[in-house]
């Protein structure tokens, strides 16, 4: 069993990218520049920012984090949106989900020009990637792909059972896991919460990539010997006696699962580093896309 070390993959990907920066900076080029803005102060959102600023710092991009209180109105953050759009200098945005209940995710997600939507939930990004064009990958499929082909993990001919079919992992992976390039090539059948009798597909997986949001879920006698877990879970679940009184934990019982994996992803720090860099990537992009427009 090969641990997929998403950790240190991730490493990895922001010294590439610290190289691009040094490089585009010599020929005179402008520094990256990912915006963020955050509505509340919710614990796993506020993690996530915290990754993201520092990430952009680790690799020389500039970073703005715009902060919202959570009974901020619809209006007022549009209009930030907006203003963002207009920014020359700002290359990425995204508005960390979830929103208050009161603003509508999609209203904010399609008022970001698709060219600075490095989080590829635009639906002209989404249509795009459906059709094969060249676009912003959203970034925790993307992370899962680069992982894939960092571990030159063979995927031609291979049956690929996702698990989950949200617009944000297992729709995009599910497209992009067929598409016929590498990664890519596969089978593949997605299944979620309505597939009856679940267990008869996991155990057809040669790759099975989970997204559910339900901790444990999938155990030993639902694959076979040899598989490729990819696990996307990541829920907080309460364990008293411990210095935070919550471990994180994955949609794969990852003490079961593990002995009869060819490669697996751990949680944390299997998928969850690696969707940071595809951010960083997908802004590095758009920085391209502006610099060719230009020229």
């Amino acid at each position: 069993m090969i641990l997929i070390d998403g950790k240190q993959t991730a490493e990895t990907i922001k010294a590439e990218l610290a190289l691009e920066v040094e490089h585009i900076l010599k020929n005179g080029g402008k520094r990256p520049h990912l915006a963020a803005i955050l509505v509340g102060n919710d614990g796993a959102s506020e993690t996530y920012i915290a990754s993201k600023v520092k990430a952009c710092k680790k690799v020389g991009f500039n970073s703005t984090l715009i902060r919202f209180p959570s009974d901020t109105s619809e209006e007022e953050l549009l209009e930030e949106v907006l203003k963002i759009n207009k920014d020359e200098d700002i290359d990425g945005l995204i508005v960390q989900l979830p929103l208050p209940k009161h603003i509508s995710e999609k209203k904010v997600t399609e008022t970001i020009v698709p060219e600075k939507d490095v989080d590829g939930f635009h639906p002209l990004n989404v249509g795009k990637l459906a059709l094969n064009l060249p676009t912003f990958v959203s970034a925790t499929p993307y992370g899962i792909m680069q992982l894939l082909e960092r571990y030159r993990i063979e995927t031609a001919g291979k049956h690929c059972v996702v698990i989950g079919r949200s617009n944000i992992v297992g729709s995009p992976v599910s497209i992009l896991l067929s598409r016929n390039t590498y990664p890519g090539n596969c089978t593949v059948t997605l299944c979620h919460s309505r597939t009856p009798d679940i267990e008869k597909y996991t155990r057809e997986a040669d790759i099975l990539v989970v997204a559910l949001g339900k901790p444990g879920f999938v155990k030993a006698n639902m694959v076979k010997q040899g598989v490729v877990v990819i696990d996307v879970g990541i829920t907080r679940v309460e364990a008293p006696g411990t210095d935070k009184g919550y471990r994180i934990m994955g949609d794969v019982d990852f003490d079961e699962v593990a002995p009869k994996c060819s490669y697996i992803t751990p949680v944390p720090g299997g998928v969850g580093p690696m969707t940071i860099v595809a951010l960083l990537k997908n802004t590095l992009l758009s920085l391209s896309n502006k610099l060719s427009i230009n020229h």
